[in-house]
């Protein structure tokens, strides 16, 4: 099966909506920065993702976008400090 790698990265100035991202969130990747995480999921958790995600936010105020890497893109990932990118078949426990 496949893989996505998808960086998540959301604007929620309300701390309750943002606190219930950031949970489900955790459950399908890793938190990058406070704001940001990097998920590893197949197309099917993708579209799980992104429906728990839609009942949280508001659209109105909220932002969540999603940028996806292909292999060689995350091949090149660069970094200083913090952590490197999740590796191929990375298991995150919690999800679904």
């Amino acid at each position: 099966m496949s893989e996505l790698y998808v960086v998540v990265a959301y604007d929620i100035p309300d701390d309750r909506r943002r606190l219930r991202l950031s949970k489900i969130l955790e459950g399908y990747g890793e938190r990058l920065q406070y704001s940001v995480f990097e998920c590893r999921i197949t197309k099917v958790q993708y579209v799980r993702m992104k429906e728990r995600i839609r009942k949280v936010i508001r659209e109105e105020e909220d932002a969540v976008a999603f940028y996806f890497l292909c292999e060689k893109d995350v091949e090149r990932i660069e970094r200083l400090g913090g952590k490197g990118p999740l590796p191929q078949g990375a298991i995150v426990v919690g999800r679904d």
